[in-house]
């Protein structure tokens, strides 16, 4: 008996360390042996990254702060970050991996007063105040041997969608020296106020204006200067980003059309009505409307093969969006010209999925963007056959254009959605242009200027004199022209949060994506169009489309049946005339009684209708929520019930055996 019980502690305890020795030889013999099971594989390194590792001639250091044991007295919000780190830390790993030794990775948890918060501080890393002891750190800094440093600041979830495209860019950026230069000319206040005018601003107790949230991002890796609207000449860029020009100069598009005929890489966004083009000084709505918020840059794109017409827009009944976000009003009527652009099937997708600039985009929001058509001038038919146009972002098969003789049938979507014609093809709203340009101004143009020695110094008259430049660019060239404005803006590519603002969508990810192409880095592009964490719930918008069909026969029905009862509840009661109130008093209450009892029964079967659309949506979601729970106990009891019928084949096959012998 003692031996019996003996034995079987004995037996337990090997069980127990060949169990901990087999974890611990998996963990250290499987640290290179993953597979990563996400849709868009997250937790493997892209090409891109590869490609940037590959090219290290000098090891590196990680270092990744992060507040682990604060976060156990943090908040809910803070907490959240915990996952966000545990994926920041895999990917890191991989880069580790993935590097031949090159990269080598440090964790540190800087506690208050300790040296490791005091360096995170030095490195200027974010620091959150938690409590009156505790912070909060959560970010990167990379070195080099020859003391570069390279920091992230703080992994914000504005940039979880782009967290590889960050960390390769800040290897890539630590053992490169030289920051590109990128170009802003604008007639919107993108750029914010200079530093002197906000000190001016601020003195007087007034708020400077902040830079587009865009321009902050952008800032973080390229090196951003301001090209004024009235520019003669345009130098010392390397991408000239051209956003909403207005009634801009003869000398001012012939400084751009010789940029782009010098090999300067452009992009360009025009719009034919601007939201984001909001007077400076108050005024009433009807006046703002009057206001002209177009911007127009046909006397050049006509050369490149382009134009975008006025006053017209591109729509798409398909891909309307929720007007919510923009409105504060989840019940506001959709607007045929806001539009989510999606990526999908052969038919709805609305991205060029051979384009590394679009190729992996999920979501990007436009707002009455114009449309962007192929064009030939008379003189330009021989630059045609030399340019490629590539189409990058378009409306699906079902979109279509619509015009508008005013302003102010935009503030009526509900007309502009009625009167919108479905087409069978789809509308471009953005070209990448390739090839060798030729001249707008192939004569050049005229200026007047001051004479050097004037007839009369006392008054002194201008002088015209004629400017010639490069009538074609002797190397291939690039332009992207874009046909919306605000899908870069605030109130598109980015939202509110607890830590200021966070990306939505791939509105910026689209216009990042377009610098990168232009300062050729693809190695960079192919790691930012990798895709969204945020991936659209297609089954379900699929039964919320078909159920919206099935039922808005039936809705409008009863929508114009309350709306009938209502007139004639109205109609009966201003119809007792002043003194006869007594007389037909008694007819009126009992006529509005009726009225009052259709008009709720009309409203119970409309309630009845959207709860049956609702529990269509919900059925759907228990089903999934079913399958998920039961599928891994399912295929232990399908591997249980295979084993055991092995068990058995093998145990008859032994007795068989057996008795044989």
């Amino acid at each position: 008996m003692m031996n019996r019980t003996m034995r079987a502690f004995l037996g337990a305890v090997f069980v127990l360390v060949i169990t901990f020795s087999a974890i611990s030889i998996s963990q250290n013999i499987g640290k290179g042996l993953k597979v990563d099971v996400t849709d868009q594989h997250l937790y493997t390194l892209s090409d891109g990254s590869r490609a940037i590792l590959s090219k290290l001639n000098q090891p590196i250091t990680a270092k990744l702060y992060y507040s682990k044991t604060a976060t156990i007295k943090g908040s809910d919000q803070i907490r959240y970050f915990n996952n966000y780190y545990e994926f920041v830390k895999s990917l890191l790993e991989e880069y580790v991996a993935a590097s031949n030794g090159m990269v080598k990775l440090e964790i540190i948890d800087p506690r208050p007063y300790s040296e490791e918060e005091t360096e995170a501080m030095r490195y200027g890393l974010t620091r959150y105040q938690l409590t009156e002891d505790e912070t909060f750190f959560f970010g990167l800094v990379v070195q080099t041997e020859f003391g570069v440093d390279k920091v992230i600041k703080f992994f914000s979830p504005d940039r979880e969608n782009f967290i590889e495209y960050d960390i390769s860019s800040l290897i890539d950026s630590a053992i490169t020296r030289q920051k590109r230069k990128v170009g802003v000319m604008s007639s919107l206040p993108v750029m914010g106020d200079s530093e002197y005018m906000a000190r001016m601003m601020q003195m007087q107790n007034q708020n400077p204006k902040q830079a587009w949230t865009f321009i902050q991002q952008l800032r973080t890796k390229y090196e951003v200067t301001e090209v004024p609207t009235d520019a003669n000449d345009i130098n010392d860029v390397d991408i000239l980003l051209i956003i909403h020009p207005k009634d801009l100069s003869e000398r001012t598009l012939f400084a751009i059309d010789q940029f782009v005929l010098k090999g300067g890489r452009t992009i360009v966004c025009v719009d034919p009505y601007c939201f984001s083009d909001v007077p400076d000084s108050p005024m009433n709505r009807q006046m703002a409307m009057q206001m002209p918020r177009n911007s127009d840059l046909n006397v050049l794109m006509r050369t490149w093969g382009i134009e975008m017409p006025e006053n017209t827009f591109a729509g798409d009944k398909e891909i309307m969006a929720q007007p919510g976000r923009i409105t504060g009003n989840p019940r506001s009527d959709k607007l045929i010209g806001y539009l989510d652009l999606v990526s999908g099937d052969s038919v709805t997708d609305c991205f060029d999925k051979d384009s590394v600039i679009t190729g992996q985009l999920n979501l990007v929001e436009v707002l009455y963007a114009g449309i962007l058509k192929e064009v030939v001038e008379p003189n330009q038919q021989d630059n045609e056959a030399k340019i490629e146009k590539m189409p990058l972002i378009m409306t699906t098969d079902k979109g279509n254009s619509f015009s508008i003789s005013s302003p102010y049938e935009l503030m009526m979507p509900a007309d502009l959605t009625k009167r919108f014609i479905p087409g069978d093809k789809p509308v471009v709203l953005g070209y990448m242009l390739k090839g060798h340009f030729k001249s707008s101004f192939p004569n050049g143009i005229e200026i007047e200027v001051m004479p050097k020695e004037p007839d009369d110094p006392n008054n002194p008259e201008k002088i015209k004199q004629q400017i010639t430049g490069l009538t074609e660019s002797a190397e291939e060239g690039l332009v992207i022209v874009y046909s919306d404005v605000d899908f870069i803006s605030d109130l598109l590519a980015y939202e509110s949060w607890f830590f200021g603002k966070r990306v939505y969508g791939d509105n910026s990810a689209l216009m990042l994506n377009s610098i990168d192409v232009l300062t050729g880095s693809s190695d960079l592009v192919s790691i930012r169009s990798r895709g969204n964490f945020k991936k659209p719930f297609i089954v379900v918008d699929e039964i919320k489309k078909k159920a919206e069909a099935e039922t808005a026969e039936e809705v409008a029905r009863l929508n114009q049946e309350i709306s009938n009862y209502a007139n004639q509840l109205q109609l009966i009661l201003s119809s007792a005339k002043e003194g006869q109130e007594e007389v037909v008093g008694s007819s009126i209450i009992q006529a509005q009684r009726d009225i009052e009892l259709k008009k709720r029964e009309a409203e119970r079967q409309l309630v009845q209708v959207q709860r049956k659309r609702r529990e269509r949506i919900e059925h759907l979601g228990n089903m999934l929520r079913n399958f998920n729970m039961l599928a891994a106990p399912i295929v232990i009891l399908l591997i249980a019930v295979l084993l055991g019928i092995r068990r058995g084949l093998m145990k008859r096959h032994y007795i068989s055996h057996t008795s044989d012998a």
